[in-house]
């Protein structure tokens, strides 16, 4: 579940990236470092990203940090490896800047779940996303079936012991605890985070546990996109102003 909200809908920009002493950035993805495409792989991902976040890590000494619903492999599908930390499938694996493991990744959901929900998807006319550690259904070329979607994974959830994320036109089976605040934390307590300004830049419900988990650790979010209830502390319009704060 999301992190309770504060009451915060009128956000101003954020102050200049520059005038925090040890920053560390955590970035969503989509619709935050891409646009928001109609399916997962339909989005359009800017040559020179790849290049501009590991330049952004060395820029800030390896503090950098991915942190997306998508699984590691779909983002290097995208960008090919880069070698910054991630924190993919909503935090449920973790990885430092080498690859190497951090922690010990969630477990993966059963496949009668995953099976079941595409079942359910195929039937529906939906688009159903496997992914390493859960499943998603995709109900945006289906606004109207929003309310029988989360029906059905709240069942299949409660069945299988496990926890909904909902996003953008998307729902989400997932293991518990794998949210982005839980990946915040503990990429928190060790180098090179430790100690550093946490800042989580995002545009979705999921992204409101990493909101909350910065100001927690004495940062802040930063809500991208269109302005809402939201526990972030600043708001940037959209994806080529991000790019903007982020190398002013």
């Amino acid at each position: 579940m999301a992190a309770a909200m504060a009451h915060r809908t009128e956000l101003s920009p954020p102050p200049a990236l520059a005038s925090f002493e040890t920053p560390a950035l955590f970035l969503d993805f989509d619709g935050t470092l891409v646009d928001i495409a109609d399916e997962p792989d339909a989005i359009v991902v800017p040559e020179d990203l790849a290049d501009f976040l590991v330049d952004l890590d060395e820029r800030f000494g390896g503090r950098v940090a991915i942190v997306t619903g998508r699984s590691r492999e779909d983002i290097e599908r995208h960008l090919g490896r880069v070698p910054v930390c991630m924190a993919g499938s909503h935090g449920a694996a973790i990885f430092a800047a080498d690859g190497t493991a951090v922690g010990d990744p969630a477990l993966m959901i059963p496949d009668e779940a995953k099976e079941r929900m595409k079942a359910f998807a195929t039937s529906q006319g939906l688009l159903f996303e496997d992914k390493p550690h859960g499943a998603g259904l995709h109900y945006r070329a289906k606004p109207e079936m929003i309310d029988a979607c989360v029906a059905f994974a709240e069942e299949l959830a409660e069945e299988h012991g496990l926890a909904v994320k909902r996003g953008k036109q998307v729902i989400e089976l997932v293991a518990p605890g794998a949210d982005k605040g839980s990946a915040v934390k503990r990429l928190l307590e060790g180098a090179p985070f430790a100690g550093a300004t946490p800042i989580f830049l995002g545009d979705d419900v999921t992204d409101e546990d990493g909101f909350a988990a910065c100001a927690k650790h004495g940062g802040f979010g930063i809500l991208v996109g269109e302005q809402k209830e939201t526990a972030a502390r600043y708001h940037i319009e959209d994806v080529e102003k991000v790019r903007r704060w982020l190398t002013a």
